[in-house]
């Protein structure tokens, strides 16, 4: 087993949680600030609010939908000789891929509410979300996410 990956339900559960939770606090902070242009206390209230309900969504979707598509696809595309960096790579490409298109329109139905712009608005907001979120995955969040189980499984 790869030291750099959960083993258990529990271990996926954590290393679930470390990447959802910096993932909810980077992209909505990211993506309220511009939409609102400004950062003040208030915007800053309206971020310690959303994000619980935010981070329920998505703890709920990428285990039950997005993973689950995302591992079909990853091995789809792969082969067992791959690299494990390759596998990583497209797992986090293809989960980065739904889980933005996913919450680019629920929170276009928070901030906006639902009409016959949230579609449009989404769509226009989705590509560069998508953008920020894979590097910010690739480079930050998922390298903390695998540290700590590496950390986690020296110490078992």
């Amino acid at each position: 087993m790869d030291k750099r990956l959960p083993h258990n339900a529990k271990e996926g559960l954590l290393y679930g949680a470390i990447i959802c939770t910096l993932t909810v606090l980077f992209m909505s902070t990211f993506s309220i600030t511009l939409n609102e242009g400004t950062f003040n206390t208030a915007i800053a209230l309206t971020i310690i609010k959303v994000i619980p309900l935010v981070w329920v969504i998505a703890m709920v979707l990428e285990p039950i939908l997005v993973g689950r598509v995302a591992e079909k696809l990853v091995q789809l595309f792969t082969a067992p000789t791959d690299s494990f960096h390759a596998k990583i790579f497209l797992r986090i490409f293809f989960t980065v891929f739904g889980m933005s298109l996913i919450m680019t329109f629920i929170g276009e139905m928070l901030a906006n509410g639902i009409g016959t712009a949230t579609f449009g608005n989404a769509i226009s907001v989705w590509p560069r979300n998508f953008m920020v979120v894979l590097l910010v995955e690739s480079l930050v969040i998922q390298p903390i996410a695998r540290a700590t189980m590496v950390r986690l499984h020296r110490i078992a």
